[in-house]
C-alpha cells in the first residue's frame, strides 16, 4: 500500500524489531520520522505528529511483570494524557483472543488474572480500554498477529525465530504437537499497513495478520527443505491450538493481500 501523503510520525519503542524497521520504511516513504530515546522528556512538550507505541515486553514479561506493565500501560497513560500528538496507534496483539470464541476485533475476549501467562494480554487489553477510554481524537489500536521477518531474535519467544535459530545449529526439537497451528503475518505488511491505519483507518481496532493458519509441521517441513538440518519432536509435545484470525476489517477497508509467508528472505536469520 502506498500513496500516502508526507506526515511527520513518532515512534515510540524504536528500538525493538518493529520500531527500528518502522522508523527506517517510514523515512524511505519520504516521512519526517522522530524516534526518541526511553525517558526522553520531550515527549511531552514538542509536538509528536502520528504516534506509534510500539513499546512492549514479549518473552520475557513473565520475569518482568513490573516492566510490562510500564511498558503497556503506564508510559502509555503519561502520553495520551500529557503529549501533543495528532493520532495514536497502540500496537497490541492477536494474543489477547487467547481463550475466545470469535477473533474479530468486536469479539467478547476472556482472561484469567490468577494465571502469570496472562498478564500479557491483561496489560494490554488495559492499554487498549485506556487508548478508547482517554477522549482523545485519532487513537487506535493494531492487534498484530505473530510476525516474521529477517533478522527475527531467537530469544524474542517467537517460534519461527526460535526454529530458525535451531535450524542454524542443524537440528530442531520440536516441543509442540507438529498440528499445532497459528496465525502469520510477514513484517513487511506490517510495516506498510500501520502507518496506512494510522493516517486514514476508520475504525478504532485492526486485527493484523494473515487470516491464514499455519502449522507446525508446515514451518518443519520447510526448514527440512530450505536448510537439510534434522527435525525431532519431543514424545508428549502438547498440541496447541489457536483460532484463525479474522481480517475482514483490514480487507475491506483497503483491500489487502498479504505477502507469502515462505520467503527465503527468513534465512537472512540463519545464513
Amino acid at each position: 500500500m502506498t500513496g500516502l501523503p508526507p506526515s511527520t510520525f513518532t515512534v515510540l519503542g524504536a528500538s525493538g524489531y518493529i520500531g527500528s524497521r518502522l522508523v527506517a520504511h517510514l523515512q524511505a516513504q519520504g516521512h519526517t520520522v522522530w524516534a526518541p530515546t526511553r525517558g526522553d522528556a520531550e515527549v511531552f512538550t514538542r509536538p509528536l505528529g502520528h504516534v506509534i507505541y510500539c513499546v512492549g515486553l514479549t518473552a520475557d514479561f513473565r520475569t518482568r511483570p513490573f516492566d510490562t506493565v510500564d511498558a503497556h500501560v503506564g508510559l502509555l497513560a503519561e502520553v495520551l494524557r500529557r503529549s501533543q500528538f495528532d493520532s495514536l496507534l497502540y500496537l497490541s496483539s492477536t494474543r489477547v483472543y487467547l481463550g475466545a470464541t470469535r477473533t474479530d476485533e468486536d469479539a467478547p475476549l476472556s482472561v484469567l488474572p490468577g494465571d502469570p501467562s496472562y498478564l500479557y494480554n491483561l496489560t494490554k487489553l488495559t492499554g487498549e480500554s485506556l487508548c478508547h477510554a482517554s477522549g482523545r481524537t485519532g487513537v487506535r489500536v493494531a492487534r498484530l498477529s505473530n510476525v516474521v521477518g529477517p533478522g527475527l531474535d531467537a530469544a524474542s519467544g517467537n517460534l519461527v525465530a526460535d526454529l530458525l535459530h535451531q535450524a542454524r545449529q542443524g537440528r530442531v526439537v520440536l516441543r509442540s504437537d507438529p498440528q499445532s497451528a497459528k496465525d502469520y503475518v510477514q513484517v513487511a505488511d506490517v510495516l506498510d499497513w500501520l502507518p496506512r491505519i494510522a493516517l486514514q483507518g476508520r475504525a478504532t481496532v485492526y486485527n493484523l495478520a494473515s487470516g491464514c493458519q499455519t502449522s507446525h509441521a508446515q514451518w518443519l517441513d520447510w526448514l527440512r527443505a530450505r536448510t537439510g538440518c534434522a527435525v525431532e519432536v519431543l514424545p508428549g509435545a502438547p498440541l496447541q491450538p489457536f483460532p484463525p484470525i479474522a481480517v475482514s476489517r483490514l480487507q475491506g477497508e483497503w483491500g489487502v493481500v498479504p505477502r507469502p509467508l515462505w520467503d527465503d528472505s527468513l534465512l537472512a536469520a540463519i545464513e
